[in-house]
């Protein structure tokens, strides 16, 4: 942990041994009424959820559990092979009241916040970009966070997730097993195949999240997948 980037420190009991090294960064929007509340919740036993880190609204970072410990932030997932995603990640709240209780953007101050922070926990831990993920992205039949009004392109420009890439044609697969297999390939777990794509959408072309395949989604994954087979979707 880097202390000049973090505000408060409150330790979560909610934490245990890691069984894998570092090598994702999972982003969460906290989903309840207010930090105080998300505070409270991930700071209580019963509860055994917890994060790395929370940003609240204002930009306020609080450490919750240290960064060589298993905090119990993305539950069942999944991405690129790993199903241990707790053990293999650092996690990262996001103060806002999700899609339950009012979602809207994510203000400037939390932006500015998150920022130092993601590249100084990526460096540390030479986690790869495509390795920063959204809890969606590892459990697309569970979550929808941090959603669709997160500014991942911004992230994208300055390195510290993939960049979206244009779609340069309109990919139509042969069938939809073909766009699930390529999404299965770049990293998606593709048991629920409409939730798989959904989630993909809010990721990548959140305009028009509907869980339809269609051939501008198949054009944004093909440029993935070719940017993964050259080793810049690193």
């Amino acid at each position: 942990m880097n202390r000049w980037l973090v505000n408060k420190i409150v330790q979560s009991p909610n934490c245990n041994e890691r069984k894998l090294p570092v090598s994702m960064v999972v982003l969460h929007y906290t989903g309840m009424k207010s930090a105080d509340e998300a505070l409270e919740r991930m700071c209580d036993p019963a509860a055994e959820v917890s994060a790395h880190y929370m940003i609240d609204e204002e930009g306020v970072v609080t450490s919750l559990v240290p960064e060589d410990k298993r905090a119990w932030h993305a539950g069942r997932s999944y991405w690129r092979g790993v199903t241990d995603v707790n053990s293999a990640s650092i996690g990262i709240e996001l103060v806002n009241p999700g899609h339950e209780w009012g979602y809207r953007p994510f203000p400037e101050p939390q932006m500015d916040a998150l920022l130092p922070l993601l590249a100084d926990i990526m460096d540390r831990h030479d986690i790869p970009r495509a390795n920063v993920v959204g809890h969606s992205d590892i459990a697309p039949t569970r979550k929808l966070d941090p959603g669709e009004y997160f500014d991942w392109a911004r992230l994208g420009d300055l390195g510290l997730a993939l960049e979206i890439p244009p779609a340069k044609m309109n990919l139509f697969y042969d069938n939809p097993g073909a766009f699930y297999l390529a999404l299965e390939r770049f990293g998606y777990d593709i048991a629920d195949g409409r939730a798989a794509v959904s989630a993909f959408q809010r990721r990548w072309r959140p305009e028009i999240i509907d869980g339809v395949i269609d051939g501008e989604i198949g054009g944004i994954l093909f440029e993935l997948l070719l940017e993964r087979d050259t080793g810049r979707a690193r």
